[in-house]
Parts: structure tokens; sequence; C-alpha cells
């Protein structure tokens, strides 16, 4: 029998691969890491065939090929990963209650789109963080760091057990750190879960090169992963 490959497709400033490669390497998944071509000039370019032709209209990584799948979309590789790769409790991703994944999937979706959205604001805004738009985005972040930290009163990770949506919220805090967003002593658990999620080796083997990317590049580290 040939043995399936699972390849992913990211890229070395790819938020969402950074996720998927995350997801992948937690659940003990053997796969091949295909990182498409990156410069500091023309960014992505020139697109990768496989990208292309798996994401044709926004043309972008992640993409996961896998058996007779091939995905983009980072939340939709989650649930597939999850689906084909169920393994032993202690990998799995998602809570195991009905309500309680439906929450975990909630809070990842909220990650992507109701956080980051605000983190984008701020691309392009880091010589005038002072200005009204940059102020608002930062203050929305402040919002949002203020929320999780009530989820944490009781609990080590977002949704109770570790879970997708922490890998999400991680990589967008990254991000958001880079772009001056950051969090601060006024939500201490949040903090703490933080350093707790950058003590993963899974974590620590997707990040570190990226921050080490960032650095040859002349861009910002978040401040929080730079050495001490």
């Amino acid at each position: 029998m040939t043995k399936t490959t699972t390849k992913i497709y990211s890229g070395p400033l790819s938020m969402f691969g950074a996720k998927v490669q995350i997801a992948a390497l937690e659940k003990g998944i053997d796969f091949e890491l295909i990182m498409v071509p990156f410069t500091k000039n023309d960014a992505y370019e020139p697109k990768h065939p496989e990208v292309l032709r798996v994401n044709p209209v926004k043309q972008q990584v992640p993409v996961l090929i896998d058996d007779q799948v091939e995905l983009f979309d980072s939340t939709q590789i989650f649930e597939y990963l999850e689906d084909r790769y169920p393994g032993p409790a202690h990998l799995a991703l998602w809570p195991q209650g009905i309500a309680e994944r439906a929450r975990a999937r909630q809070l990842e979706q909220k990650s992507d789109e109701v956080f980051f959205p605000n983190v984008i604001r701020l691309f392009g805004l880091q010589h005038d963080m002072q200005s009204a738009p940059a102020v608002a985005a930062c203050a929305a972040c402040a919002r949002y760091y203020d929320e999780m930290e009530g989820l944490l009163a009781e609990r080590e990770y977002l949704a109770g057990p570790y879970s997708f949506a922490d890998i999400a919220f991680y990589m967008a805090c990254i991000f958001a750190d880079r772009k001056g967003a950051r969090m601060t002593g006024a939500t201490p658990r949040l903090l703490a879960w933080r350093s707790r999620m950058g003590e993963r080796p899974a974590v620590r083997t997707v990040v570190e090169p990226m921050m080490r990317f960032l650095a040859s590049e002349g861009r910002d580290v978040a401040s929080f992963l730079m050495p001490r």
C-alpha cells in the first residue's frame, strides 16, 4: 500500500499557515511542509502553482493536500484534520462535548473575524500610532483582551481544554503585538496563557523560524518573543 503524503503549503509570514502547521504538529501528523516563494519586494510572488490550482480565487496559503482532499482556509483545514486524524483523546483539538465544541469553534472564528481585523487596521500605521484609527484599533484589541481574560478565570485555555481556538488566538496575538496592540498587566491571566502557549513544543517549532525570518527581513518581531 502506498503511504499517503500530507502536504501543507504555507509561507514564512503566513499567520494562517502557521496555525495549520501548529495543529498538524500537535496532532502528530506526518506531513511535508512546502514554503511558497516569498521576497521582501514581491511578497508571495510568483504564486506557487499548487496554491493557484487549489485556491485559484484568493491565491493564498494555507493549502492542504491529503489523500483525495484538497483544501484551503485554515478553519476548514482544522475541521478536516480533526475528522481525518482523530487519534487518542489527548490529541483532540476540539472539546468533546457538543456545547463546548461549539463555543471553541466560535472562539476560533472570533479570533480571525472579530479580533484580527483590528490588527489589520494597524498595518501601515506604525509611524502614527497616536492617530485616531490606530488608537481605535488598539482600544478594540484591548477590549477583546479583557473578554479573553474573563474566560481564563477558572481555566488554563480559552475553551477549557487546549484547542484550535488557542492556536488561532495565539498567532493573532503575535501579529497584534508586532503592530502595537500589546497586552498589558491589566490582563495577567491572559499573559500567563500566552506564556503557556509559547512553551508548547509545536508552537515553538513553528513560531521561532517565523521570528528569525522577520528579523532577517528587518521587520518587527513580537516584543514578548525577542531574546532577553
